[in-house]
């Protein structure tokens, strides 16, 4: 979620006027999301063009108001998302968590929220489409892979780079990445590998690709649609949609390498396997992915490495909770206050020159590890509610968490 530098028809027009729209500087001409009925179709368009659609905690605020809405509305029956200007969504906000290391728990709130909202997208009850036109990074990115369509472009660049500042993969990629072919999720997750939008599609984290030009003829069909069925909006995508065939130089097609690096133990392991093929014809590449890696924060890879090695065994409300607990502590600073040093490096003196604490991987102690992994009180844990009659339960509001939060501002 860490990633944003700041990383014919009857229609009706929503909005919502929220507490934490003075908290984030907002005026109420300034809309983060937009909300729009038409017919049988609901859109979502990600409102903050020139901060790249930053994740904040009122845009999971709405998100979450019109998703449960539109779930439990009979007439709604496809969902559309997309975002304006050159992204679709660059990821969360780092200035506000940078900002939250001065409060305990200031971020906590938007953190739960995100999880739980991460959850529901993935198992929504009404078809989704996200038009994907640009930038689409970490949790900006959990907007687009779970969905049941995801169309993206040549525009389309993906990453998850959380690691290199001292984070972890979150969202609900510990599972979406460990659920790839081989070894490939270890490798994005790790390294924070961009991938284009034919490798998207070929790597199966997006579902159509159509050229960018194409894609407002393609919105307007949708809507014109007279049902949302899946099928009548996969064959609607299908007219637009292009095969992709893979550019010489992509990464997917070192997938023998990078199976054979990245399914090692632990992460000296797999640089030391990567020191090894570097040596080879043909694996010029690979320098720059051992440049990045040992650039990273120690910590935030040893930490993300875990978890997508968790994930191969977990269901996705196990990786949630787990990555509510591994964020938590992140920023709590338990082991280390990395993500911090992280953010303050790229974003606020951009000077891209970490100061990691431990500084080597040798110096990150794996019972250190262990802490930030172990289960919370039960009450305090990610609540997901994973039973039909009560879905759209466990919210951050009947939690424990807003009368805590209370009792510590009057303490």
């Amino acid at each position: 979620m860490l990633l944003n530098g700041y990383y014919g028809f009857s229609s009706v027009l929503f909005r919502f006027d929220h507490p934490q729209m003075a908290k984030e500087g907002m005026t109420q001409g300034e809309e983060v999301v937009l909300a729009e009925e038409i017919d049988h179709v609901r859109v979502i368009t990600l409102n903050q063009p020139r901060k790249l659609n930053v994740i904040s905690s009122r845009v999971v605020y709405l998100l979450a108001e019109y998703l449960e809405r539109w779930e439990k509305d009979d007439k709604a029956q496809l969902v559309i998302i997309k975002g304006a200007g050159r992204a679709f969504s660059a990821g969360g906000d780092l200035k506000m968590f940078y900002d939250g290391k001065k409060s305990k728990d200031s971020c906590l709130e938007v953190v739960y929220r995100m999880y739980w909202l991460c959850y529901h997208i993935h198992t929504y009850k009404k078809v989704q489409v996200t038009l994907v036109n640009g930038i689409s990074m970490g949790g900006g990115a959990s907007l687009m892979v779970p969905m049941k369509f995801s169309v993206v472009t040549e525009k389309t660049v993906f990453a998850t780079p959380e690691a290199s500042i001292g984070f972890h993969t979150d969202c609900g990629f510990s599972y979406m990445l460990s659920h790839l072919p081989g070894w490939l999720g270890e490798y994005l997750a790790l390294t924070g590998a961009r991938l284009n939008g034919k490798e998207l599609v070929a790597a199966g984290l997006a579902t159509h690709f159509v050229s960018s030009e194409k894609l407002p003829e393609l919105e307007k069909h949708l809507m014109s649609l007279k049902s949302g069925e899946e099928n009548a909006v996969r064959s609607a995508i299908d007219e637009f949609a292009v095969e992709v065939q893979l550019d010489e130089e992509s990464v997917l097609n070192k997938r023998a390498v990078i199976d054979e690096c990245f399914s090692k133990d632990t992460v000296p392991d797999i640089i030391k396997s990567l020191e090894c093929e570097a040596s080879k014809d043909g694996n010029g590449w690979i320098g720059p992915v051992l440049k990045g890696l040992k650039r990273s924060s120690p910590t935030g890879l040893k930490m993300t490495l875990r978890s997508i090695r968790e994930g191969r065994n977990q269901k996705l409300s196990e990786c949630l909770r787990k990555e509510f607990r591994l964020t938590m502590n992140a920023l709590r600073m338990v082991i280390s206050e990395d993500v911090y040093e992280g953010i303050r490096a790229v974003t606020i003196d951009k000077d891209n020159s970490p100061k990691w604490d431990p500084p080597t991987l040798d110096k990150v102690e794996d019972h250190k590890i262990d802490l930030v992994f172990q289960p919370f009180q039960e009450d305090l844990e990610l609540q997901i509610p994973e039973k039909e009659e009560c879905r759209w339960s466990g919210k951050f509001e009947s939690s424990p968490y807003p009368a805590m939060q209370t009792t510590n501002r009057t303490s």
